[in-house]
């Protein structure tokens, strides 16, 4: 006998076959196993859950399918336990100690013995050890190994999510000794064997709230080839010479992989003496760096460029919002501060837009989005949300890094020797197919070919970004998009267009830029890096690794150039790559989950209050809206969406009202009211606090009914009728759209039109003294 796999496509599964994957458990009490295959998750009833926990390593049975058609699981076996610690909040519930995990996905609450709460008092933040696991009759028990203070101290949420997404917080004594011992600044000796670019106006342009300094830049025109051009100095700061390949700051930035930045707060990758200190290219000292020193014609090509290693004196520290006005007004306050260096910055910005055309013309990705940065108050808590503005001088210095990375892919492909890419590929097959859908279902006019190009998502988001829906389409666009990782095998970067590519411009915050840097290095001077012998890696390495198993090739995709069995060489780089991209993709999450937090505790304090907003997801359980004034997003349940069924539309992503035509679909902007904030879950809910008339009119329209014809139906008996049913029903202005939209009189309907009405009226009674609408249950 088979069951129906609850994703589209898979191999269906024998009932009482055993499949191994990981626990995802859910704060409503069951949970899923995420399989180790690939294929469809199996769910998990709360019953069975009480033997299990969050992140788990089990073998299932498959021993049903439920109400819902999903392959019911019963645990066989738990091969094995990650031994991460778990955070909640201490409790006494009638002389026991709990501890209730602030992750809800775990489940259950942790009991504390007598002797084992250490110095903990009720109802502070501490951290978990498990002495005893659960079982079907019985609770996890544990003792508290760490006391993290009071839930509302400044910077608990910080505290709380490094410690969840297992972010490694605290540096090894043997690197800090390590970084104890480097000198305060360039000595003699490291300048040896290095050009001597202190004379060179180099000067750092970053954001008002930077506190290190990995790059650069200075150009001046130069005549390139028989044209005129410009030559670019990007200038990145030298971390390889002093983190040694094996050291122990070497063993703790790889262990990081990344600086992590929250609210207030970085948890960086090198000590700070390293990374605000000796390697910072801070203003008016010397530092030691790396530099890609180009040729750019007037095309925005670059005709030839050299990597070396200089000793280099930043001129001047400046920010993008004085560089944009500089560059606005050449006889301003600003420029007149900076006279020594106008003139630079105007070449900087001439070789920029030659670099945008190339841009342009190579056909890359690049969709305006609208990020967002958090303000907050001494204790931590936000004072406001504010738009991040993208103005000439971020675009310039991001053009200058571009070029740079470029160089420095094709430098270790000329090279021979193996490093880490910055690779992008294309949409998936499945992807495309549900984009190419999309695109039909809204009329657009154009899809992508069976082997896309970047330059078709940009074709298509110029053509419609005069359409209403244009922020719809073009969010739609994103999404198909999958995420870029670090591997040594190049496919090149689909988004940015470019055949090779990887990061070279911040070694100060990356791993993947040191081992770049070191590469370069190794090339230069005839010889060949080997990497480290590096940790196993962890669980998101694993997870990354699972998702990258999945991934299958599109139609008409060429052959990678390496089809010979990876050596292992590159199995190392390989595992350095996914270990590297795993940690971002981890760092992303707790900046994410902090941010949430934040959010969450600033929306408490808005409860009941209404805002305009734009719908930023729809989904078959409710639509996301993000807020206007606070760029905040919380849920639009489905019940709070009037009277009447309404459908999802997976190609067009909008759900849609049965009777009225309604449609809520990204962009589509609705006013809303605070109604719920869930601090633990970090999930904020609004109500429609009425309804959109322009929506009703336009969903009206498109049945081919008039808003005045509906209005004289309004006025009919029947509809007096129905608003009074409505009424019964729903006390709510959206309870207007109960009102049957055709429009026609009772004269001009057919018996079979007459019997269908009645039908339906009845059937709309009989759902009001039920007391109860028919609505499809939140996912």
């Amino acid at each position: 006998m088979y069951i129906k796999k609850n994703t589209p496509g898979a191999a269906p599964a024998h009932l009482s076959d055993e499949i191994e994957g990981s626990i995802q458990g859910h704060r409503d009490g069951h949970g899923f196993v995420i399989r180790d295959d690939g294929e469809g998750d199996i769910y998990i009833p709360p019953n069975e859950m009480r033997a299990v926990l969050h992140k788990d390593r089990v073998r299932v049975r498959i021993v049903r399918q439920d109400r819902r058609g999903r392959p019911e699981g019963r645990v066989v076996e738990i091969i094995e336990r990650p031994s991460q610690p778990m955070i909640g909040r201490l409790l006494q519930e009638s002389g026991v100690w709990l501890v209730a995990p602030e992750d809800k996905r775990y489940g259950q609450d942790i009991l504390i013995p007598k002797g084992a709460t250490g110095a903990a008092k009720p109802g502070q933040v501490v951290v978990v050890e498990l002495t005893e696991p659960p079982a079907l009759f019985g609770q996890p028990v544990g003792r508290i190994t760490e006391v993290l203070g009071e839930v509302d101290d400044p910077g608990m949420e910080i505290e709380i999510a490094v410690r969840k997404y297992g972010v490694p917080h605290e540096f090894s004594e043997a690197c800090l000794a390590q970084a104890k011992a480097l000198p305060e600044k360039v000595r003699a000796i490291d300048k040896k064997r290095r050009i001597d670019l202190t004379d060179v106006p180099l000067v750092t342009i970053d954001g008002e709230d930077a506190r290190d300094f990995d790059d650069a830049v200075y150009c001046e025109p130069a005549k390139v080839g028989r044209g005129k051009g410009w030559r670019l100095l990007v200038a990145i700061a030298d971390v390889s010479h002093y983190v040694e390949t094996g050291s122990a700051i070497d063993i703790d930035a790889y262990d990081r992989a990344t600086s992590v930045y929250f609210p207030r707060r970085v948890i960086p990758m090198l000590p700070e003496k390293l990374s605000n200190g000796l390697c910072s290219l801070n203003p008016e000292v010397e530092r030691l760096c790396m530099v890609c020193d180009m040729l750019v014609t007037a095309k925005g090509e670059v005709h030839a460029y050299q990597f070396y290693p200089a000793v280099m004196y930043s001129h001047a520290r400046f920010t993008y919002t004085e560089v944009a006005a500089i560059l606005a007004n050449t006889r301003g306050p600003e420029a007149s501060k900076r006279k020594d260096r106008v003139k630079d910055l105007l070449n900087l910005h001439d070789v920029y837009r030659a670099l945008q055309v190339a841009r342009q013309q190579r056909g890359a990705v690049d969709f305006e989005t609208t990020e967002t940065q958090i303000v907050c108050d001494e204790n931590g808590r936000i004072e406001k949300i504010v738009p991040r503005t993208r103005n000439d001088a971020h675009k310039l210095i991001e053009e200058a890094m571009l070029a740079a990375n470029v160089c420095s892919a094709d430098f270790i492909e000329q090279g021979g020797q193996p490093g880490l890419f910055r690779v992008h590929e294309g949409p998936t097959p499945e992807k495309q197919e549900i984009l190419r859908g999309y695109l039909k279902a809204m009329a657009v006019g154009m899809s992508i070919s069976d082997n896309p190009k970047p330059s078709e998502f940009q074709a298509i988001a110029e053509a419609t970004k005069e359409r209403p829906d244009a922020q719809q389409i073009h969010t739609m666009l994103l999404r198909s998009m999958q995420q870029a990782i670090y591997t040594p095998i190049n496919s090149g970067h689909f988004g940015l267009a470019f055949e090779a590519y990887t990061h070279f411009t911040s070694p100060i915050r990356r791993y993947p830029d040191l081992l770049v840097h070191r590469v370069i290095k190794a090339i230069l001077g005839n010889t060949r890096y080997q990497l480290p012998v590096l940790p196993t890696p962890g669980e998101a390495h694993a997870k990354l690794a699972k998702r990258l198993a999945g991934r299958v090739a599109a139609p008409g995709t060429k052959p990678k150039k390496d089809v010979k069995p990876l050596s292992r060489e590159i199995q190392a780089w390989e595992a350095a790559g996914l270990h590297c991209s795993a940690n971002e993709r981890r760092a992303d999450e707790a900046s994410r989950d902090v941010e949430a937090w934040l959010k969450c505790k600033y929306m408490r304090e808005h409860l009941g209050e209404e805002y305009s907003g734009v719908v930023s997801a729809a989904t078959s359980f409710g639509i996301f809206v993000t807020l206007d004034a606070m760029y905040v997003e919380g849920l639009v349940h489905i019940t709070e969406l009037g009277g009447e069924y309404f459908k999802f539309d997976e190609a067009r992503q909008e759900l849609r009202g049965e009777r009225t035509g309604i449609r809520y679909a990204i962009g589509t902007r609705v006013r809303v009211q605070v109604s719920r904030v869930d601090l633990d879950g970090r999930k904020i809910d609004f109500r429609l606090v009425r309804e959109n008339e322009e929506l009703l009119g336009r969903a009206l329209r498109d049945k081919g009914v008039s808003a005045d014809s509906g209005a004289r139906k309004g006025r009919s008996e029947t509809g007096r009728k129905e608003t009074v049913a409505a009424k019964g029903r729903k006390s709510k202005p959206e309870a207007a759209t109960d009102l049957e939209p055709a429009g026609r009189s009772h004269a001009a309907r057919s018996p079979i039109q007459s019997l269908k009405a009645a039908v339906k009226q009845a059937a709309t009674s009989g759902k009001s003294s039920r007391g109860k609408a028919r609505k499809p249950r939140r996912g």
